[in-house]
């Protein structure tokens, strides 16, 4: 496809002002639709019409599938099937969190609740499985089919089996109300997790009490108060946010057992046996073995860190200079400043978001042959004035999908950076390829009249990320949109997005487009070095409370009933992989919100690092803007979304097999200094 005419550059339209004028009415663009383009979503009413939709076709799929005999169209009608569902309900998914208009997220948040019920159903539907089953157990058609179709109709199997469909009808509908329950209990979790304690006012010393919320008599401690530089605010927040709420507990209680009983149910020895089906770890084994390795190299180092933060403290309040968990977070920046005296402020005027715009577009355009153009929106398309549209465009193959940028902050915009998959990409039955569609949400500042948005170090490498989520979705053109882009195994799914904070690290990427928005001067090179190395203060430390988390996950994910309370279990845990003491009648893992979406699967983000490192050190750290490699990149690791194992899209990427001490080397290794800065900075 020829460069449209509604196309202009990405750049120009990040640092133009941020209020985008609609088309002109009488223009094709200034046409009236919908949101994302669907004519429905016109009006929050729209969403029931595009749910029925969706319903009345998913039922036509399930009559045709079962009536279809073993075959390559199975998989494919299942795939349909799929994809009608997952129009409405990711699209759903996006708008109950970030549209301001409440009838909007009420509306979207009904239709979840409803397509949910539906998938519910049909992955406990006996006929629907057989006509999968009978698939399955056709070894000559199996044989016939390509990995990516085998993989996928292995996928939808797996979906059904988690859901207990291979069980008797009373321990299915068992399996049914557990999921239910599961459900119900991670919502109340969550908002549990999130709940400020109260506490008298009286409690506290009065120079202090002005820190927190007061009502009435009783002060609000809602966080942990991490920066404060007073050692008994933080002390405070601590001690009071962490104190445990017993309603909290038995939630927590009952979601881990209830989880352990629905992974027996269905043939899993535990809930991480099933979490951790078909990822790069495979096993519970493999991620304990990788954690303790990993532990074991990092303590030494980690100690190393504990005692100059320990330093630091005693050198600020000599009376009490014990290291605590509330002084890790607040020690560690504190030494990074000292240190490297990194101040955001010097960094922002050559971020601007338009130049970090044009950088990504240059990376890509010579690392993929991608490049990124602004698209003007039709009437109704957008739910933000200040939200942009970006066509993601090959230099041969054409446009290959959109990217919704919704970056700036708005009120009640949740303060969250994420990318969220409104529409996979699939091969249609007319042979066209149906273009994905994702929104990346951040939470940027607005322009001022005297200077455009700009960036902080860490909001710049925060957007290289999410754009890495993004061009995964770009780039994972499967055949199957249940495999789609970014729709892959948890700890392969931070890989693509990671390996971008490297590129976002690099002086020789960041000079390509770091300019004062004023003087157009390039960001010097000394400055992109110290602040790559001042992120290494402490970093042994702040890795190993990440493995503590992980392993904490593991656990309480593992054989159950468990052994101790889970408060016990929380103490144990720190003092084996953390080494601040635990605070007596806390209980953290009341406020471990991703024990929800991540359950058993926290350890994720460290392996996908792990990765990622290895990735950029043996493919890009030469020649960032390396083609070939970019190439490799896209054919290995980026094509096939969740439709090969993510171990063999590694292996085919590092051209050998990692094993669980390269993991680790692999994140060791980033720990170290640069000799070229540290000769710079003596």
């Amino acid at each position: 496809r020829a460069v449209s005419t509604s196309w202009c550059p990405v750049g120009a339209a990040f640092d133009a002002k941020q209020q985008q004028q609609p088309a002109p009415r009488g223009s094709a663009a200034g046409r009236e639709t919908g949101l994302f383009g669907v004519p429905e979503l016109s009006c929050p009413e729209g969403f029931q019409e595009a749910q029925d939709k969706a319903l009345q076709e998913s039922e036509w799929l399930v009559q045709k599938a079962c009536s279809t005999p073993p075959g390559p169209e199975t998989v494919m009608i299942f795939d349909q099937l799929s994809d009608a569902l997952c129009r409405v309900a990711d699209l759903a998914d996006f708008v109950k969190i970030a549209h301001p208009d409440f009838a909007f997220r009420e509306a979207a948040e009904e239709a979840c609740r409803n397509i949910g019920t539906v998938v519910e159903k049909l992955n406990t539907d006996v006929e629907l499985c057989q006509s999968l089953r009978r698939l399955l157990a056709d070894e000559v058609v199996m044989s016939s089919l390509d990995p990516e179709t085998r993989r996928v109709a292995e996928l939808f199997m797996f979906d059904f089996e988690i859901s207990g469909i291979h069980l008797d009808e009373e321990k299915r509908k068992k399996a049914v109300n557990l999921n239910v329950r599961i459900l119900d209990l991670c919502n109340e979790f969550l908002t549990g997790a999130h709940l400020p304690n109260k506490i008298d006012k009286n409690v506290l010393p009065e120079h202090i009490r002005y820190n927190f919320t007061a009502e009435g008599n009783y002060l609000q401690v809602a966080g942990l108060h991490a920066d404060c530089p007073d050692d008994l605010v933080r002390e405070a927040a601590y001690k009071i946010f962490l104190y445990p709420n017993a309603e909290q507990l038995s939630r927590l209680e009952e979601l881990l057992a209830s989880r352990n009983s629905l992974a027996q149910l269905v043939g899993y020895d535990t809930f991480a046996h099933r979490a951790l089906q078909g990822t790069m770890a495979k096993t519970p084994e493999t991620v304990t073995q990788f954690l303790e390795k990993l532990s074991d190299q990092l303590s030494k180092r980690t100690q190393k860190d504990f005692e100059m933060m320990a330093k630091m403290k005693m050198k600020l309040n000599p009376q009490n200079s014990k290291l605590m968990p509330w002084d890790h977070p607040y020690y560690s920046g504190a030494l990074r400043a000292e240190r490297y005296n990194i101040d955001p402020g010097l960094y922002c005027p050559f971020f601007s978001l338009g130049a970090c715009m044009e950088g990504l577009n240059s990376l890509f355009s010579q690392l993929l042959g991608i490049s990124l153009y602004a698209e003007q929106t039709q009437r109704g398309e957008v739910w933000s004035e200040d939200v942009r549209k970006l066509a993601v465009v090959h230099e041969t193959e054409g446009l290959l999908g959109y990217i919704y940028c919704d970056f700036f902050q708005r009120p009640d915009k949740p303060h969250q950076d994420c990318h969220f998959t409104v529409r996979g990409g699939r091969l249609r039955e007319n042979g066209e390829y149906q273009l994905p569609v994702v929104v990346l949400m951040l939470s940027l500042p607005h322009s001022t009249r005297g200077a455009p948005t700009l960036l902080s170090p860490g909001m710049m490498e925060n957007l290289f990320h999410e754009m890495g989520h993004a061009m995964h979705s770009m780039l994972g053109r499967t055949r199957y949109q249940h495999v789609t882009g970014t729709r892959c195994p948890t700890d392969f799914a931070e890989v693509p997005s990671i390996l971008m904070e490297y590129f976002a690290n690099d002086y020789r990427v960041v000079n390509q487009f770091a300019r004062h928005y004023k003087t157009g001067q390039p960001l010097p090179k000394n400055m992109v070095s110290r602040l790559c190395e001042s992120k290494k203060v402490c970093a042994a430390a702040d890795m190993q409370l990440q493995v503590f988390y992980a392993a904490l996950d593991q656990i309480y994910h593992g054989k159950h009933p468990l052994k101790k309370s889970t408060t016990e279990i929380l103490k144990e845990t720190q003092e084996k992989f953390y080494g601040l003491p635990y605070v007596p009648n806390t209980a953290w893992q009341l406020r471990f919100s991703h024990l929800v979406g991540y359950g058993a699967k926290y350890y994720s983000y460290l392996m996908s690092r792990a990765v990622a490192s290895m990735v950029w050190k043996q493919c890009f750290a030469q020649d960032p803007f390396d083609r070939v490699m970019g190439e490799r990149y896209r054919r290995e690791m980026l094509a096939h979304g969740g439709g090969k194992e993510p171990i063999l899209m590694v292996q085919g990427m590092l051209q050998k097999s990692p094993s669980v001490e390269d993991f680790v080397d692999a994140l060791v290794s980033d720990l170290d200094q640069d000799f070229e800065t540290f000769i710079m900075d003596s």
